[in-house]
């Protein structure tokens, strides 16, 4: 049985590793080596396919349907530059303004993901045309974008307690997230200082730039939006299905182009989260993950699991999605590990791991650093050395993220709001 439990997590790496080095989607990769080792291991294909997390592709596309439409009509651009328009000729309050306003887009159910890639072009846009770094922008988009992306509501959120829940980690939701805004905003505070956020000065005063009023097709969209954190957060509905009922209401209103939103959807993140996840059922049924979990144990003491996994979680999301791999590779750690570490809680793991994971997409290679980097780069047109020299301090402002929040893990602050 051991020997299966190790060739399962042989197939975990190599289709991260096939998925990155290949340039192939992870979950596709996933979903036929899930096949392969399950008739290896003897497992119906009945049982391979039960793998599937069909609750969560609901809950998941749903969500992302609606606020597809919200992105296509240009609801969001248009409240993501309102936001920002409030700072006028304070410049130094760009950065906080960006940061505060990307975590409760985040929150309120877009999720990490979504927001991180608008606000990170958006962000970077702005660096260009009022002609400051884009590297303090960036990254404080990214942080707002994950700060607020543990909710209920967000696809990082559902994912994080689905996968506690799975586990019988239940009644996690409020400290789930505290822990991830909290961890956010230590390392935006950080960066903030250091990159000298405080001192940014501009000659361009977006009081000036000239807003277009909200149309009636925007209004109907914010109004929905209202609608969904009411019914999810207030009245206790189902986010996914929810999120479809706004989703039809909006198209037909006229609110968005059907083709366009279901385009606009990122299918390939959806087969990313689905397909590892279908994996990952076989490598749980074949004993991996308590291997794995196990071996961690041997590495960590009560004081140093949470960094640990942290850190791990980081280093794993600087070549693959948090979302997609390395929320569900870790987290279904975490209660063997809590038991054979004693004395640490299975939230500051769960914290650890998604917290330390998210910081990571600040990297130049991750969703929100290259949709940055590539914004600024259309727009700026800097030379061949100035995007070298940019790649690089994005990477080490995301090496930091990681390091920082890691060792964040280990002060016990997430277990505060218990």
């Amino acid at each position: 049985m051991e020997k299966m439990a190790i060739l399962s997590l042989v197939f975990l790496l190599l289709a991260i590793g096939l998925g990155f080095f290949r340039k192939t989607n992870m979950g596709l990769v996933a979903f036929g080596l899930a096949l392969v080792l399950g008739k290896i291991a003897g497992v119906p294909v009945k049982q391979i396919q039960s793998g599937f997390p069909t609750g969560l592709f609901v809950t998941l596309l749903g969500v992302m349907l609606m606020f597809s439409i919200a992105q296509e009509n240009k609801t969001m651009e248009q409240l993501a530059k309102r936001i920002v328009s409030l700072a006028g000729r304070r410049t130094a309050l760009i950065p906080i303004i960006v940061y505060v306003f990307s975590a409760i887009l985040a929150a309120v159910g877009p999720g990490t993901v979504p927001v991180m890639g608008l606000m990170a072009i958006f962000t970077c846009s702005l660096a260009a045309e009022m002609r400051i770094s884009p590297l303090l922008l960036s990254a404080t988009s990214v942080l707002g974008a994950a700060g607020g992306g543990c909710t209920p509501v967000a696809p990082t959120g559902i994912l994080g307690m689905k996968l506690a829940e799975a586990q019988g980690i239940t009644g996690i939701a409020w400290p789930f997230g505290m822990n991830m805004l909290m961890a956010m905003t230590v390392y935006f505070i950080v960066i903030y200082i250091v990159l000298g956020g405080y001192k940014m000065k501009s000659n361009v005063d977006m009081d000036e730039t000239a807003m277009e009023p909200f149309n009636g097709k925007q209004w109907i969209t914010l109004a929905g939006i209202a609608v969904l954190v009411v019914l999810v957060v207030g009245m206790k509905y189902d986010v996914g299905l929810t999120s479809f009922t706004i989703a039809m209401v909006l198209l037909l209103t006229g609110c968005g182009d059907q083709k366009k939103a279901v385009a606009g959807i990122p299918w390939g993140t959806l087969l990313m989260i689905c397909g590892i996840n279908t994996l990952m059922a076989m490598v749980i049924k074949l004993g991996g993950i308590k291997l794995l979990a196990e071996y961690l144990a041997t590495l960590m003491t009560q004081k140093t699991a949470p960094g640990v996994m942290g850190l791990t979680a980081g280093i794993m999301s600087f070549f693959s999605s948090t979302s997609g791999v390395v929320m569900p590779t870790l987290i279904p750690t975490v209660t063997d590990v809590a038991k054979n570490v004693g004395g640490v809680s299975t939230l500051a793991l769960i914290s650890a791991i998604t917290n330390t994971a998210s910081a990571a997409g600040m990297s130049p290679i991750s969703t929100g650093g290259s949709m940055g980097l590539a914004a600024y780069s259309q727009i700026a047109k800097p030379s061949p050395e100035e995007q070298s020299t940019l790649f690089v301090k994005l990477f080490l402002v995301s090496i930091g993220g990681v390091i920082v929040i890691a060792l964040f893990g280990m002060t016990g602050a997430y277990d505060l709001f218990v």
